[in-house]
């Protein structure tokens, strides 16, 4: 039996996908303003430049991006001495972003589920072969 992986990319696809489909059709109370809309442009553009600096120090490091595959080096500088998930919190912030801007109540719903479930499955699937990494560095940005 081949155990199918769903990459993160997708499920950024899908958060996106879910917060339009949140906006059209399941709205709830509405916060639509130039404050939302500079707002959420801010968490996108924070959240692609840490999608954008992440991927960059794996590729400095010459090492693979694609999660649940083995690597050759653990990035552990750059932004990655803050928080361990750089990518999943950029991702998170996009979705956050999206959100905000969109203005649908509901769509807010969808950054938590989001880092719940990545951040859950990720840590699930790690164990500690990073050795002290995982103990010294935030797992985001507020929780060890």
């Amino acid at each position: 039996m081949v155990k199918r992986t769903i990459y993160p990319p997708v499920w950024l696809l899908l958060g996106l996908t879910t917060i339009f489909a949140c906006n059209e059709y399941f709205a709830g109370p509405r916060f639509t303003s130039i404050a939302g809309q500079v707002l959420g442009g801010v968490f996108l553009i924070i959240g692609l430049w840490l999608l954008v600096t992440a991927g960059g120090l794996f590729s400095r490091a010459k090492t693979g991006v694609i999660p649940f595959r083995n690597v050759s080096t653990l990035v552990t500088g750059g932004i990655y001495g803050y928080t361990r998930n750089p990518m999943y919190l950029g991702m998170s912030l996009v979705l956050l972003g999206c959100a905000v801007t969109v203005g649908a109540s509901v769509a807010l719903l969808v950054p938590p589920v989001f880092v719940d479930h990545r951040v859950a499955f990720y840590s699930a699937g790690r164990g500690d072969a990073a050795g002290h990494f995982p103990r010294t560095v935030c797992r985001l940005l507020w929780a060890r």
